[in-house]
C-alpha cells in the first residue's frame, strides 16, 4: 500500500452512490486508505432523483386509487384532489430523510474514509484524478461508480421534454402527460401520472411495453393500462420532433406503420434509456475506451486498464441497485486483495409499482424454453388466493417456471398485488437451492399474498390439494385479469 502525502491514497472511489458507498466501506474495512470523490450528493441517483421519488409518488398514486375506490367499502365522503406542490413537498422530505437515516457522511468518517465534494472527477493520467476544484488525488486503483442518466432521444425539440429525474420540477400536474419508453421506469410514471388524474400516452418503439420482461408480464400490465384508460402505442416506427405550439402545449410528431401522427400534451417525459454517467470523466486518459455508453469490463469488474474498475451503471450491465452493491464489495476486494472475486447475477429480483405491480426473477418462459422446450410452467391466478378476493385485487398471477423433471424453480413472474415481494420471497427460495417439493410443503400464513406461492408449487406436484385443484394443460399464459368464469385452478404447460 502506498502511504504518501495526503492526496495519496490506496484506492480512490468516483461516486457516493449504492456502488461507491460499499466498495468505499469495504475497500476502507480490508485497510486500504480511501477517498470517495463525489461530485454532488451522496445517495446516488436512486436515493436523489430515482427508485425512492418515484417510490413516494407510487405510494401517492395508490392512496389516490384507494380514494376512488372508498365508496366500496362502506366509506363516503368527497373525493379529495392531489396537491401537486404539497405531493412535491413530501417527496423532497422523503428524500431528504432517507439520506439523513443513511448516514453515508457519517459512516465514511467513522470508517476513516476522506469524503471529497469538490466537484467533478477526471483522469489526468491512469492513477490521477483532477476535481473541479483544482485539486490532484492520486490511488493505487480507482473503482468508478458513477452511476447514470436519462437519455433525450436525438430529435428535433427534445429538450422541451422532461426527464424522469427532473419530474418534480413540473410546475404542475399536467392534464395530458406522454411517456415515452415503456421499460421500468416510464411504466411506473404512467401509473403515476394516470391515478393522479392526467390523461396519458405511452409510447415505444418496442414491440410490447416492459420488454425486458417475461412476455405474460407485458400482456398483463398492458391490458390493465389500456384498461384504466392509457393510450398504448407499441411497435411505432420513430419519434420525430417535439414542437411548442403557441397556447404552451407540446406538439408530438411520430410515426406508425409508416403514417405521420401528431398529438398535443401539457408534459412530455423521455423514458428512452439510462446510459452510464462517464462522459467527461477523461478516461482516454487513462486508456480506458467508452463502449455503449459504459466501461467495458471482465468478470472481476477490472477495465481494460487492470487497477481502474468500472462498477454498477458505470459498466452497463445489471443496471439496479440490488446488483451495485454487491459489485461494489466484489470490487474493492479485487482492487485491495487483488483477488478474483465475482458476483454472478443470475437471481437479480426486478419489478415495478405499477397498477397492479409486477416483478420476475430468474429465466422468462421464452428463455426456459429456449434451453428445454420440455420445461414446465405453472401459472396461478391471483383469483384463486382468499387474500386478493378480500382486499379486492384479483387482477393478476403468479407463474413458476421448473425443469421437465419439476424439480428446480428455473424462474418466477408476477403480476399482482405485492408482487414484488412475492417474487423476493421465491427469490429466497432459489437462492437456498429450494426445490419444488420442499416449496411445495412450506406452511404460508392464511391469508396472505405469499401463500400463491405455495399454492404454484402443490399444482406442479399435487394437482388434487385443497388449494390445488387439477391443473390443466394450456397452449398459451392465463390473462392477468382472466374472465370470472375462469377456474381458479394452476395452469400447466409442459
Amino acid at each position: 500500500m502506498t502511504t504518501a502525502s495526503s492526496d495519496q491514497f490506496d484506492v480512490i472511489v468516483i461516486g457516493a452512490g449504492p456502488a461507491g458507498t460499499a466498495a468505499a466501506l469495504r475497500a476502507a474495512e480490508l485497510g486500504a486508505r480511501v477517498a470517495v470523490a463525489e461530485a454532488d450528493r451522496t445517495g446516488g441517483t436512486c436515493v436523489n432523483t430515482g427508485c425512492v421519488p418515484t417510490r413516494v409518488l407510487a405510494k401517492t398514486a395508490r392512496i389516490m386509487r384507494e380514494m376512488r375506490t372508498a365508496s366500496d367499502w362502506g366509506i363516503g365522503g368527497d373525493a379529495l384532489e392531489l396537491d401537486w406542490n404539497a405531493t412535491v413537498a413530501r417527496v423532497r422530505q422523503t428524500v431528504d430523510r432517507v439520506r439523513s437515516i443513511k448516514r453515508e457522511a457519517e459512516r465514511f468518517a467513522e470508517a476513516g474514509i476522506e469524503l471529497i465534494l469538490e466537484g467533478r472527477a477526471r483522469f489526468a493520467d491512469p492513477h490521477t484524478l483532477v476535481l473541479d476544484s483544482g485539486r490532484r488525488i492520486s490511488a493505487d486503483s480507482i473503482l468508478v461508480c458513477v452511476g447514470g442518466h436519462s437519455r433525450r432521444l436525438p430529435v428535433l425539440g427534445a429538450e422541451l421534454a422532461t426527464v424522469p429525474e427532473h419530474i418534480l420540477d413540473l410546475p404542475e400536474l399536467p392534464r395530458r402527460v406522454a411517456v415515452i419508453g415503456a421499460g421500468n421506469t416510464g411504466a411506473q410514471l404512467v401509473t403515476v401520472f394516470s391515478s393522479f388524474g392526467s390523461e396519458v400516452t405511452l409510447l415505444d418503439v418496442a414491440p410490447r411495453i416492459l420488454v425486458a420482461s417475461d412476455a405474460s408480464i407485458s400482456e398483463g400490465v398492458a391490458t390493465a393500462f389500456i384498461e384504466q384508460g392509457v393510450s398504448v402505442h407499441t411497435g411505432i416506427d420513430t419519434i420525430e420532433a417535439l414542437v411548442r405550439a403557441s397556447d404552451g402545449s407540446i406538439t408530438l410528431l411520430w410515426r406508425k406503420d409508416g403514417s405521420p401522427r401528431s398529438s398535443s400534451f401539457d408534459a412530455i417525459v423521455m423514458a428512452t434509456g439510462w446510459p452510464a454517467d462517464v462522459s467527461d470523466l477523461g478516461l482516454e486518459n487513462a486508456g480506458i475506451e467508452v463502449v455503449r455508453s459504459a466501461i467495458p469490463v471482465d468478470g472481476y469488474f477490472r477495465s481494460s486498464v487492470s487497477h481502474i474498475f468500472g462498477v454498477g451503471d458505470a459498466n452497463g450491465k445489471d443496471m439496479l441497485v440490488q446488483a451495485a452493491q454487491f459489485e461494489g464489495e466484489a470490487a474493492a476486494e479485487n482492487a485491495v486483495l487483488g483477488a478474483n472475486r465475482r458476483t454472478p447475477h443470475h437471481l437479480l429480483p426486478a419489478g415495478g409499482f405499477t397498477d397492479p405491480d409486477y416483478a420476475g426473477v430468474g429465466l422468462t418462459e421464452e428463455q426456459a424454453r429456449e434451453r428445454d422446450a420440455q420445461c414446465v410452467v405453472s401459472m396461478v391466478p391471483y383469483s384463486a388466493l382468499d387474500r386478493a378476493v378480500i382486499d379486492d385485487r384479483e387482477r393478476g398471477f403468479l407463474k413458476l417456471i421448473t425443469d421437465r423433471r419439476r424439480e428446480l424453480i428455473l424462474g418466477a413472474h408476477a403480476v399482482g398485488e405485492n408482487a414484488v415481494e412475492v417474487i423476493q420471497s421465491v427469490t429466497t427460495a432459489m437462492a437456498a437451492g429450494i426445490d419444488v417439493a420442499t416449496l411445495a410443503n412450506v406452511k404460508f400464513a392464511y391469508p396472505t399474498y405469499s401463500a400463491v406461492i405455495g399454492m404454484a408449487a402443490r399444482g406442479l406436484l399435487y394437482p388434487s390439494a385443497p388449494d390445488a385443484p387439477a391443473a390443466v394443460t394450456a397452449p398459451r399464459p392465463a390473462a392477468a385479469h382472466p374472465p370470472a368464469h375462469a377456474a381458479a385452478a394452476p395452469m400447466l404447460k409442459g
